[in-house]
């Protein structure tokens, strides 16, 4: 169970890590790394603002990634039920977060 924690907690850090350039507006329009969608990738403005609007977004699931994995790691002994809890965390959290950062890039004018 520890490398289930220490798995969970890695990647919790990890969409931490990614968030915070694209918060910071240090990542350009690029094909690779960011909120890459049609509308964010023909308009610089659009880019910087719906990338730190998302990175936010994942910087806070980050953290509640990482706060969950230590609470579920004392709070339950079956490996299984800790697994899944953790995955739905993540993937739960990764889907509203996809979902408010395309509702935001609409408020920008940008339509999909």
């Amino acid at each position: 169970m520890i490398l289930m924690l220490v798995l969970y907690i890695s990647v919790g850090l990890l969409m931490c890590g990614l968030s915070l350039p694209l918060i910071w507006r240090k990542i350009p329009p690029n094909n690779l790394y960011g909120f890459r969608v049609h509308q964010t990738l023909e308009n610089e403005e659009v880019w910087y603002a719906a990338n730190e609007f998302s990175a936010k977004r994942l910087l806070g699931l980050g953290i509640a990634t990482v706060l969950s994995a230590v609470t579920l790691f004392f709070l339950t002994t079956r490996i299984d039920l800790y697994a899944m809890s953790l995955a739905t965390v993540v993937l739960v959290g990764l889907g509203v977060c996809l979902r408010q950062s395309f509702r935001y890039l609409r408020t920008l004018g940008a339509d999909w």
